[in-house]
């Protein structure tokens, strides 16, 4: 349910319950999809008799198609994550799914900048995620994502759209955030039991809203059930995501034009995605003309009238500000349930930078405490360590252009999926040293600064032309969060640990069965007067 602050509820309310209501089956369409089905099952057949030249028996290939991979580990990536580990080359080719994983730095930046030309996203991947993403920046090659990136780029390095969204994330703090762990929370740690991911997803969800569409969708309420909308973003997520994995893209490609199984779930899912964005869109013009307002969308409807064009960016920029800012906050504080000695030191550097706040309606400071965020080195190292082990796209894929050889020796046809492996690279003894897999902060700190690595080791926000061009904005928004959060409470993981986590399909990493957690509430610091940020 995405709505302006108040006249638009009711309109995308209504949008979201007609589109519901309008999918009642036939008796005429049921029995064309059992006929249908019978043709589909019998195409497939034939089409797997053929056996592809690519088709492989090798243990890799045959552990994936029947996955028994699963006996002895609890997510794909894990298992991915160990057979770079076993590899020299730091490189494995699924052969029934053309495809090439890689967790090599060398081979990362030959894929990000040396030879960039060469891997773009390509149409198969595109065609993938075409239904969810369109032609939105995570999703096009060429003249399309350039335009779209030096749009984007340009806003976002605007001072009036950064003080805009500092002002957005200080209020989301203060006025949801805050109370609402303060409302759930416990001098004895016995409050309510809270899904952290959930109230990371909403939080991000109506920041991301505000930012990018001048809209607010109040949706951290937890009164308020999951909207219709976010139910069917995730799920289109998740389906697509599906797709990839599938051996063969005729696969999923017969499904979708007989509109079966989850292909079916995925139009349904998109048909809700698109009535909402466009309903997003109409708020948006509502509330003033275009390039009106500070928001990314109002600059971006300046300069494109095609509203289909205008849907995939609502949806890019929701997958990029919500899941992605949602999955590493909620990584961290996993994390941080296991580690207490972390929390504390936050705490101390939070008390030597000063940062604070003023009486409870004032945001005359606002500007002051998020520049000190930046004088914040050990919560910049935390939050790196923190997506290092689990970032938040575990993945990334391009296709190859043409042949080429990559910096190990591997050779990679026309036509080759590539994908480096954010996930796997975390945990590499050859790239982060024999203690790869504890959590330590330190690793990022000399003398007490923090210094970033390679993009090429750490591809959290991608490198090289791709690079992530709201990496400023989501960091700003990621400590603001942990300074507010460490500096008032203690959060304890129940049942969860970070040490073995359980994770659910998606284009973003997201932990399956949510993360419950109790809040404690700390002792007020002596002099402060007033919230945390």
């Amino acid at each position: 349910m995405v709505m302006a602050a108040e006249p638009g509820a009711a309109a995308l309310h209504e949008a979201a319950m007609a589109l519901a209501a309008s999918a009642q089956p036939q008796v005429a369409a049921a029995l064309f999809v059992s006929a249908a089905c019978t043709v589909a099952l019998a195409a497939l057949l034939a089409v797997l008799r053929l056996r592809p030249p690519w088709w492989c028996a090798c243990p890799v290939c045959e552990a994936y198609l029947t996955a028994s991979w699963a006996g002895e580990f609890d997510n794909l990536c894990d298992w991915y994550a160990h057979l770079l580990r076993a590899s020299p080359a730091q490189t494995v080719h699924v052969h029934v799914l053309r495809n090439v994983l890689t967790a090599n730095p060398a081979t990362v930046d030959h894929m990000l900048r040396a030879r960039f030309d060469n891997y773009p996203k390509g149409a198969p991947f595109s065609a993938i995620l075409a239904d969810f993403l369109g032609r939105g920046i995570f999703n096009v090659d060429g003249d399309a994502w350039l335009f779209q990136r030096k749009l984007a780029a340009a806003e976002l390095a605007s001072p009036a759209l950064r003080a805009f969204a500092v002002r957005v994330v200080a209020s989301e703090l203060r006025s949801r955030l805050i109370p609402l762990l303060h409302s759930a929370s416990s001098r004895e740690g016995k409050g309510k039991v809270l899904d952290l991911q959930d109230v990371f997803r909403r939080f991000a969800f109506d920041c991301i809203c505000k930012i990018s569409f001048g809209l607010d969708p109040g949706c951290l309420e937890l009164s308020m059930p999951v909207s219709s909308f976010e139910n069917a973003f995730d799920m289109a997520s998740k389906l697509s995501a599906r797709r990839a994995t599938v051996p063969m893209q005729i696969i999923w490609r017969v499904k979708r034009f007989f509109n079966l199984g989850d292909e079916r779930k995925l139009r349904d899912a998109v048909r809700l995605v698109d009535r909402l964005a466009e309903e997003v869109i109409r708020q948006r013009r509502k509330l003033g003309g275009a390039a009106s307002g500070s928001d990314l969308l109002s600059r971006f409807m300046g300069s494109i009238n095609d509203d289909k064009y205008l849907r995939d960016i609502v949806v890019s920029f929701m997958l990029a500000g919500r899941d992605t800012v949602a999955s590493a906050l909620t990584a961290f504080f996993l994390l941080l349930s296991d580690h207490p000695e972390v929390a504390a030191a936050i705490r101390d550097e939070v008390t030597r930078v000063g940062v604070g706040g003023g009486g409870a309606g004032d945001d005359r400071l606002t500007a002051s405490t998020f520049n000190k965020l930046k004088d914040m080195h050990y919560v910049h190292a935390a939050l790196y360590e923190s997506m290092r082990l689990f970032p938040p796209v575990q993945f990334d894929s391009k296709f190859a252009a043409g042949d080429d050889k990559l910096p190990d020796g591997t050779a990679v046809a026309k036509g080759t999926r590539v994908t480096y492996h954010a996930y796997a690279m975390g945990r590499m003894e050859s790239v982060w040293g024999p203690d790869c897999a504890e959590f330590r902060p330190e690793r990022w700190l000399r003398d007490g600064r923090f210094v970033p690595e390679s993009p090429y080791r750490y591809p959290v926000f991608q490198g090289g032309a791709r690079v992530c061009v709201g990496k400023e904005l989501a960091l700003m928004e990621m400590k603001a969060v942990i300074v507010a959060v460490v500096r008032s409470f203690d959060v304890e993981a129940i049942g969860r640990s970070s040490r073995r986590p359980k994770f659910a399909p998606g284009l973003t990493a997201t932990f399956a069965g949510g993360v419950p957690v109790r809040v404690r509430r700390r002792a007020r610091v002596s002099g402060d007067d007033g919230p945390p940020i």
